[in-house]
């Protein structure tokens, strides 16, 4: 498959999750992944960055709203709870046996997901501003000037 034939700013075999840059819960979800995907499978973009606004446009996303975390392999978008299970199932041990959890009715996981994610600001809070990835993060982030 072609370069062309991938979402923006993605090369070929590079996985990316998308996230809220302004929710605390999505924002400490890109820490855990930093923290245990240890082998930099990878690679994360915040929904408001040039770069996810681009791939939301690329997969016919609105650019104004986000009610999901998206997950991106190749060609193929993982949003909601397949989002999660598609990547917990990725992480070292422990991680992937709650990916058990992609076996129960997807109508089920994905109402308990949008009770979360509907609710998130107020439960968890927002920040401002996007969070600007620290010096430690380098490589992690999707960067359109590589």
């Amino acid at each position: 498959m072609a370069a062309e034939q991938y979402p923006p700013h993605i090369r070929p075999g590079e996985r990316v999750v998308l996230f809220d840059g302004v929710c605390k819960l999505c924002n400490g979800w890109a820490r855990f992944l930093i923290r245990h995907d240890r082998a930099r499978v990878f690679k994360l973009a915040s929904v408001q960055s040039p770069e996810g606004q681009a791939i939301l446009r690329w997969f016919g996303l609105p650019t104004d709203s986000f009610a999901t975390l998206l997950y991106v392999e190749g060609r193929q978008l993982f949003v909601r709870s397949d989002a999660i299970t598609s990547i917990l199932r990725q992480l070292p041990a422990p991680w992937p046996a709650l990916a058990v959890f992609r076996f129960l009715p997807l109508g089920l996981r994905d109402w308990c997901y949008d009770r979360v994610a509907l609710n998130r600001y107020r439960l968890f809070g927002r920040y401002d501003v996007c969070l600007l990835p620290s010096p430690d993060h380098e490589g992690r982030f999707l960067d359109a000037d590589r």
